[in-house]
């Protein structure tokens, strides 16, 4: 059984996702949260497999969560799924330790196949958010990203 944490500001949406993973009965939500820090709080708590989040929460962002599950709890895989596919937001959360970014837009089975991957020690990108890293590294970005790094 995957057991999995939902977290996002949007009641809405966090019945969603969990209606979406529970069709698969080896996923199991064992906790939801609707901030960051109460996410963080929850992984530490009840050590899921993977983590899904959205970016933008009060409290504390998704990016952040995802940085402070990774260092504290780091056997949890982190998955971002939001709205905003930007190429900042998108090369933040990898950075900061996420192993899957997917888009609310997505298709259903892609939320799935993400929690699966992760939780299998992969990453998963949704196709869209493929494209725009393949873009990125494609214009060059790979090396100023590797830039970044060196100067931090």
């Amino acid at each position: 059984m995957i057991r999995v944490l939902v977290a996002d500001d949007e009641a809405m949406i966090r019945a969603g996702v969990r209606a979406v993973l529970a069709t698969d009965p080896a996923i199991d939500v064992v906790a939801e949260a609707a901030d960051g820090r109460d996410a963080v709080e929850l992984v530490r708590r009840h050590r899921p497999q993977v983590a899904v989040l959205d970016i933008r929460m009060p409290v504390m962002g998704g990016i952040e969560a995802a940085e402070e599950i990774r260092r504290t709890v780091p056997e949890t895989g982190v998955i971002m799924l939001t709205t905003f596919g930007e190429d900042d937001y998108i090369l933040r959360a990898l950075g900061g330790g996420a192993a899957g970014f997917l888009i609310k837009s997505g298709e259903p089975e892609e939320l799935i196949a993400g929690v699966r991957a992760v939780a299998d020690g992969a990453a998963y990108l949704s196709p869209k958010v493929a494209a725009r890293v393949v873009a990125h590294l494609a214009a060059g970005g790979a090396g100023a990203l590797a830039g970044r790094r060196g100067a931090a």
